[in-house]
């Protein structure tokens, strides 16, 4: 972590990790709380996922936009991985919590291997690679350990 916030910009650091907090704290007071709590907690966590994924489908649009030339190959790509994220989001939000964090957790690992790619490494900054790589891992830990906890509920 120390390595990261010597490189990257103090801004989005701050605001990367503040963006932790809903899922953070969603996924505490599902497992710690009690029932009524927990639906209210569930349901803004997985509002919550589904923004914040369709959100990295925007990053996308705006590199495409500004980087990429208009109608070649990569521009064509980008742009339908721009809408990927949103197109999983949605959807999701419509299935059982459990299939809906699957699918949630599921286009947050898919937009990072897309961004780790050799034609988005070079496109975005180092920084912005490192600090994803770090969302993402807490990001997917805290939806992991909502599937586990609704594994372990009776039926």
């Amino acid at each position: 972590m120390n390595m990261m916030s010597s490189t990257t910009p103090r801004l989005p650091l701050g605001l990367g990790l503040a963006g932790l907090l809903p899922f953070v704290l969603c996924a505490a007071v599902v497992v710690l709380a009690g029932l009524p709590w927990q639906a209210i907690a569930m349901q803004a966590f997985l509002y919550y996922s589904a923004v914040i994924l369709s959100f990295l489908g925007g990053i996308h649009w705006g590199v495409a936009m500004s980087l990429d030339q208009g109608g070649s190959t990569e521009f064509n790509g980008r742009m339908v991985m721009a809408m990927a994220p949103s197109l999983i989001a949605w959807p999701s939000l419509m299935l059982d919590a459990r299939f809906a964090l699957l699918a949630l957790m599921a286009g947050f690992l898919l937009v990072r291997l897309y961004e780790r790619q050799s034609d988005s490494v070079a496109r975005l900054p180092g920084w912005y690679l490192a600090l994803r790589t770090l969302l993402t891992v807490v990001v997917v830990l805290t939806h992991l350990v909502l599937v586990i906890w609704l594994s372990l509920l009776p039926v």
